[in-house]
């Protein structure tokens, strides 16, 4: 059964992204359809039109096949687009090519709340949002001079020293750093070193550990066997097993670690539901007796950026606060690349394209100094 899609915190209380139409909507009154999914797609098309119909469950549907983080971010985008388009007396669908050429210069232009202009990679999203619409609607939209538009905003970005802010790889040593900072004797501990171990190893998103349960983590003789039942690039929810063999060293052994984790669990009666859940303030498990609050609390996405954040903090590591969830994801790839393990092999296991720029990236982190050509001249 599909769980009805969740408001969205960014667009305020009882509002939901509009996936597809990208407007937001109004949640339902109580006693209606408990998700306005069936909203999502506007039905637009003429009264009698049989062979155009779409159903509330079907349009329920099509807006359910869209990523959460992906559709709540076009939602604002379209809604941001129309609007503009409104003000300046423009078509929004479609869009002609000097409309989104004017709307991308008024982007690269507009100050972001914080007060500064926006990252190329923002505006790039608001356009790539724009051509999925008018894919969604079934026409294309001209998106040539809008692109050299952001070309050359792009390069004003890079003229003015901007550089594009990403979390910092957790390298071997820096895992081990916040491993060494993260009590081994406590409940919260043992959760954390699971979730931090567990992210470096699979180069997991931190959407594909929030969603991880027990049942996905299997032992075997050779490692751990764990399911990845949908990730970003695969949204048909097919599932993947991805294999985790065990460490040379047992405080980064992902079958240790993940042991020590599901044996405490078990301590609590606890052998099913979310791998990684919350520990409240007095270390007790959500869900079990005495625990603040009733409920089991799986970990989100948000939490398990904290959970990183406050290891890099607790082992003082350089530029702590920037680091995130997403930092395992890269110093897992990184690692792997530094151990020489070919890109192939690199994006099957973290689940990227083996096209993937990211990829290449984190094998050009690796080959930089490995590689250098200055190595060796007698400098």
């Amino acid at each position: 059964m599909l769980a009805p899609l969740a408001p969205d915190p960014d667009l305020g209380p009882g509002t939901y992204p509009d996936a597809l139409a990208g407007t937001v909507l109004p949640a339902r009154p109580s006693g209606g359809y408990s998700a306005p999914l069936a909203a999502a797609v506007p039905d637009e098309r003429p009264k009698g039109d049989a062979d155009r119909a779409l159903s509330a469950a079907a349009r329920a549907r099509v807006a359910d096949g869209f990523a959460t983080a992906t559709g709540r971010a076009y939602a604002r985008d379209w809604s941001a687009f129309t609007a503009w388009c409104a003000t300046h007396g423009r078509t929004p669908l479609p869009a002609t090519a000097e409309t989104l050429a004017e709307y991308v210069t008024h982007l690269a232009a507009t100050p972001t709340r914080k007060g500064t202009l926006p990252a190329p990679s923002t505006v790039e999203r608001a356009l790539a949002c724009i051509q999925s619409r008018h894919k969604l609607a079934g026409t294309t939209a001209d998106a040539r001079p809008a692109r050299l538009a952001l070309r050359a905003y792009r390069r004003q970005c890079a003229d003015a020293g901007q550089r594009t802010r990403k979390a910092p790889p957790a390298e071997l040593e820096a895992l081990r750093k916040m491993l060494d900072a993260t009590a081994p004797d406590t409940l919260a501990g043992l959760r954390d070193r699971a979730a931090l171990v567990l992210g470096f190893a699979l180069m997991g998103r931190r959407s594909e550990l929030a969603a991880l349960n027990i049942a996905d983590v299997t032992l075997t003789p050779d490692g751990l066997e764990v399911f990845i039942g949908r990730s970003k690039t695969d949204q048909d929810a097919h599932g993947e097993t991805v294999p985790l063999p065990y460490g040379s060293h047992a405080e980064t052994c992902p079958v240790r670690v993940v042991q020590a984790w599901t044996a405490a669990l078990a301590t609590y009666g606890v052998t099913s539901g979310p791998l990684l859940r919350g520990v409240d303030r007095h270390g007790r498990l959500t869900g079990t007796t005495g625990a603040a609050g009733k409920a089991v609390t799986r970990m989100s996405g948000h939490g398990l950026n904290l959970l990183v954040r406050r290891a890099a903090v607790r082992a003082n590591l350089p530029n702590a606060e920037a680091f995130s969830a997403h930092s395992l994801r890269a110093g897992g790839a990184t690692a792997a690349a530094k151990a020489g393990a070919p890109v192939s092999a690199i994006a099957r296991h973290g689940r990227w394209s083996e096209k993937s720029p990211v990829v290449h990236g984190y094998i050009r982190t690796a080959d930089k100094w490995r590689d250098n050509p200055m190595r060796g001249v007698g400098l």
